[in-house]
């Protein structure tokens, strides 16, 4: 029996950090459910992706209307104008009280992107992390290499980590899935 489409659960549900893996085809999206992930994030369209995989699908292309999505990323200054799962990227201290005023999500995307080029993206990502409210989930968009990197996000309390492919997340999970 599939799992549930909703992100929040699907992030919630289990022990551990869940991977969320970046994908740019069907079967990037198949391999990573495969291995073990979540859920997989979209830039854009894809042909197929709903057959290819019963994970949640998190939006992530804010100049595209969503398509086969259960979530979607947006930023604090936007309007939760989908009937999706929103999912609210922060860079910062500042946008991230910004978006509990306006929004108050049940999910953050904690973002190293644009933060400050000469700090490390995983402080910058965990410096945040204090300041999402108890309760809240936080996602990490950080490049990690390793499931020590992603075993020290989880020791951190971060719910779960954005990583780019589908095609290494095994190696992040830590372990073959059971087949059932």
């Amino acid at each position: 029996m599939p799992g549930s489409r909703r992100l929040s659960q699907r992030i919630s549900e289990g022990d551990g950090i869940a991977i969320i893996a970046r994908v740019e085809d069907a079967g990037a999206a198949r391999d990573a459910e495969r291995q073990g992930a979540k859920a997989v994030a979209v830039a854009g369209r894809i042909d197929g992706i709903r057959e290819a995989t019963t994970l949640p699908l998190l939006w992530l292309d804010r100049d595209q209307r969503p398509t086969d999505a259960d979530a979607v990323r947006i930023r604090p200054e936007d309007d939760a104008e989908h009937d999706l799962e929103t999912v609210v990227d922060v860079r910062d201290d500042e946008e991230l009280e910004l978006a509990l005023e306006r929004l108050d999500p049940e999910i953050f995307l904690l973002c190293a992107r644009k933060i400050d080029k000469d700090a490390d993206p995983l402080d910058a990502v965990l410096e945040l992390l204090p300041d999402v409210p108890a309760g809240k989930l936080a996602i990490a968009e950080v490049e990690v290499d390793s499931r020590d990197e992603v075993l020290a996000l989880e020791r951190a309390e971060i719910d779960a980590v954005l990583v780019l492919g589908g095609g290494r997340v095994a190696d992040l999970v830590g372990h073959e899935p059971l087949d059932v």
